[in-house]
């Protein structure tokens, strides 16, 4: 690679993928639920874009071809983890038992700790009760704001998939959320009460 090329490159990465990071980071939590592995999830993402930049065409939707590689990431970390047997980590496991203090002993859920206090956690809980293949793509449209067009291209699905799942996607969360709607004092004036 030459001086120009990379002075290209890191121009690119700072100006186009960076700014980036955040939406990035909130794709990857909600596929992961777990902050860490978020974080963990855009670090890789960065090292792939950066490891292939010679790919990415100058000027294009940055935003998509990275939300392309995060999805890539999370499927195949997912696909590994799910081949491999329960791990368990005996120093945790030693040091749980071995605390003194008992306030420790029961289990705090982080999302329900991070998003307590917080208005629209019920909105959050349904979408990231939806199964994976509905979740992101109402994440990336409705959540990111990606075009169909955009979102067939980084899930690598048609079209038409992207509107079925959405269609779907959008009727499962009506379903789940119509309880605390009601709760919160909405009605549905299109039903026959």
């Amino acid at each position: 690679m030459t001086n120009e090329e990379r002075q290209k490159y890191d121009r690119i990465f700072e100006e186009e993928f960076l700014p980036q990071i955040d939406a990035l980071f909130t794709f990857a939590y909600h596929l992961t639920y777990n902050e860490d592995d978020a974080n963990d999830l855009v670090q890789e993402t960065y090292l792939k874009a950066f490891r292939f930049i010679d790919r990415y065409r100058e000027g294009t939707n940055a935003k998509a071809w990275l939300f392309k590689i995060l999805k890539n990431v999370f499927i195949n970390q997912y696909r590994r983890k799910t081949k491999r047997p329960t791990q368990v980590d005996y120093e945790e496991i030693v040091n749980y038992h071995d605390e003194e203090d008992t306030s420790y002993s029961s289990y705090m859920d982080l999302r329900q700790e991070m998003f307590e206090e917080m208005i629209g956690d019920e909105v959050t809980n349904a979408i990231n009760s939806l199964p994976v293949d509905f979740r992101v793509v109402i994440l990336l449209c409705d959540i990111e704001g990606f075009t169909y067009e955009e979102i067939s291209k980084i899930v690598d699905i048609p079209i038409g998939t992207v509107r079925s799942r959405l269609h779907r996607a959008r009727n499962m969360l009506k379903d789940k959320l119509k309880e605390y709607a009601e709760s919160k004092g909405y009605k549905d004036y299109r039903s026959k009460s």
